[in-house]
């Protein structure tokens, strides 16, 4: 029988690492990059064409299948995987992000938060043990530790005061994952890491998780507004305060080249909405950077999204197509050019996971911003 959770680092590169998480559904190769399925569907794709890109696990988020249909609806019909027709692994999302950015009256003790639903308004929920559930009857196979996530630019007091409230949500939610029978035989739980840009606080945090011990560590409360020098600052110390031997997750990144620069840090998993949000929207990630469907120079332009790109995109259809099928607002469009993102992004993946097994990431990544259009080093 496959394990549990198994992860081994195949080989490193200063600080960046590459290698495997096996778990009973699918090995997943890291750095790996999650694609966003946030309401149990990565938008416009169908999931073979997620697998195909080369995606080894998705994310879904309990706030939203919480709210619409509902956890308890999809555990009756089989979990999230048969719900949606993913077979490989899946994690989920606390839900404490989208509990404090997308919920008006929200209140916050304790015990957990109360929040009025951003879709009707109605009233709910959510605590440690709560958000555990929730992930437990979507049959989650990694789960995340419900915690407080507070903006960066908030008083030293008050990120203090986050952070030993999600430590001691942390210690709430492992127990309560560990009294989930046979659901937690087979999945996986992390903790987040908090504690916004400050070092000792970070620290702090990071010794407060292994105390209570997890499978695996997140990098939280990043990626929120406070620009990439800062969050790259952060990042030159954080992973470090969190086991080794233990995957590093940076939830919400993110733009290529925060994540180039994360993994050269010593980041191992990514998830972000930026590659099916932006191909919906008309843009299209390339390696000489992300280009604008909707302008007017590409309406008779033959060539492919990227030269260099393999996907069934770039191989099928032309720039000119695609801008004519996003300006006409065809369901297409949003369809194929979120395809090629999701291509891109895995693409860039396998090529950092080789980069740092023949012991050249510098190299790849410098040269990954030269032909990105940024300044070496950024």
């Amino acid at each position: 029988m496959a394990p549990r959770f198994d992860f081994t680092i195949s080989a490193t590169d200063g600080k960046a690492r590459t290698g495997t998480i096996a778990m009973r559904r699918g090995t997943i190769r890291t750095p790996a990059f999650m694609p966003v399925g946030t309401a149990a569907t990565v938008k416009a794709v169908k999931p073979a064409d997620v697998r195909a890109s080369g995606a080894d696990i998705i994310l879904g988020n309990t706030y939203h299948l919480m709210l619409r249909p509902g956890a308890e609806r999809v555990a009756r019909l089989g979990g999230l995987h048969a719900f949606m027709g993913w077979d490989r692994p899946i994690l989920t999302d606390s839900g404490g992000y989208q509990v404090m950015s997308l919920s008006d009256l929200t209140t916050r003790s304790e015990d957990g938060v109360t929040f009025r639903s951003h879709l009707d308004g109605s009233r709910h929920t959510l605590n440690p043990e709560r958000s555990i559930e929730i992930q437990r009857l979507l049959g989650s196979d990694i789960v995340m530790a419900f915690d407080e996530l507070v903006p960066t630019t908030s008083t030293p007091e008050v990120q203090a005061a986050a952070m030993a409230r999600s430590m001691r949500w942390a210690k709430r939610s492992r127990d309560a994952f560990d009294g989930g029978g046979a659901h937690a035989e087979g999945a996986a739980i992390f903790g987040i890491q908090q504690g916004a840009l400050d070092q000792t606080l970070r620290g702090d945090s990071a010794a407060a998780l292994i105390d209570i011990g997890f499978d695996g560590y997140a990098v939280g409360g990043l990626a929120v507004g406070e620009g990439q020098a800062a969050m790259f600052g952060c990042l030159d110390f954080a992973p470090g305060q969190l086991p080794a031997d233990k995957p590093r997750y940076l939830m919400g990144v993110g733009k290529p080249d925060d994540i180039v620069g994360a993994v050269e840090r010593g980041i191992d998993m990514f998830d972000c909405v930026l590659p099916t949000r932006s191909g919906r929207t008309g843009q299209a990630f390339t390696r000489t950077g992300p280009i604008n469907i909707r302008n007017a120079k590409f309406a008779e332009d033959s060539g492919p999204l990227d030269p260099a790109c393999p996907c069934p995109v770039c191989a099928g259809w032309s720039r000119a197509y695609l801008h004519h099928l996003v300006r006409a607002g065809e369901i297409l469009g949003a369809m194929l050019m979120t395809e090629h993102n999701l291509y891109f992004y895995q693409l860039l993946m396998a090529d950092l996971r080789d980069a740092i097994a023949n012991r050249r990431i510098t190299a790849f990544a410098d040269g990954f911003r030269r032909d990105y259009g940024l300044p070496k080093g950024e």
